[in-house]
């Protein structure tokens, strides 16, 4: 089956309010250009240099989201073009994305991660830290971003009562947040999902998924 066909199959079967994030990390810039001439055009990635390769080579109306664990010392090389970053994890990765974002006069778009998963090796705020953020007065001082809203993703398990209850707790949050008045908040996207679990996600209340290896194949 090829991508067009892949992309044309997974596009029916999820709900139109929710927004597919194609994730073409790893993947050649050709294999993104067939989805882009099927008409997609969000695509995610999780190194920024090969991000910021990606862009300079392909069409300049595609959103590019970054979706990976993102180092402070990497955003300069996507705060020129970024749409989206999905997982702001720490308060000093959101002050350097709004440094970088001034530079280029620009407001990026911002997801703020919840840690939601059993494996410490996930990154994120947990929900006190990510309240204190939003009441503190501190995204006043960050006129760069604008955080769209929370992002997670759920343990590695094929148990789907775990996963079920950790997106479950996610949405949870944001609904949670949603009535925190903040500056530069605007909380809209609740982005959780992916190849493995997204069916699930979107029965929890996801708005945009992350999904990879079932439009382009596994990851080599």
């Amino acid at each position: 089956m090829n991508i067009a066909t892949k992309l044309f199959n997974l596009k029916g079967s999820i709900p139109d309010h929710v927004e597919l994030v194609a994730v073409s990390k790893t993947k050649p810039a050709s294999m993104i250009l067939e989805a882009y001439n099927e008409g997609h055009r969000i695509f995610g990635e999780n190194r920024a240099q090969e991000l910021a390769s990606k862009y300079e080579e392909l069409p300049k109306d595609i959103e590019w989201h970054f979706i990976g664990h993102l180092q402070t010392k990497k955003v300069k090389y996507i705060a020129g073009f970024v749409a989206l970053i999905h997982a702001i994890d720490s308060l000093k990765l959101l002050h350097t994305v709004d440094k970088e974002a001034k530079k280029h006069d620009r407001i990026i778009d911002c997801l703020l991660q919840i840690h939601i998963a059993r494996e410490e090796t996930k990154f994120g705020f947990d929900t006190e830290e990510v309240l204190e953020l939003l009441t503190s007065g501190t995204t006043a001082e960050l006129t760069n971003i604008n955080i769209k809203g929370l992002m997670g993703m759920a343990t590695f398990t094929e148990d789907n009562t775990i996963i079920e209850n950790e997106f479950s707790g996610l949405k949870n949050v944001f609904d949670q947040v949603k009535s925190v008045k903040a500056e530069n908040f605007e909380p809209s996207i609740l982005s959780m999902g992916m190849s493995g679990d997204y069916n699930i996600a979107i029965e929890m209340g996801s708005n945009m998924i992350r999904v990879g290896s079932i439009i382009f194949g596994e990851r080599s």
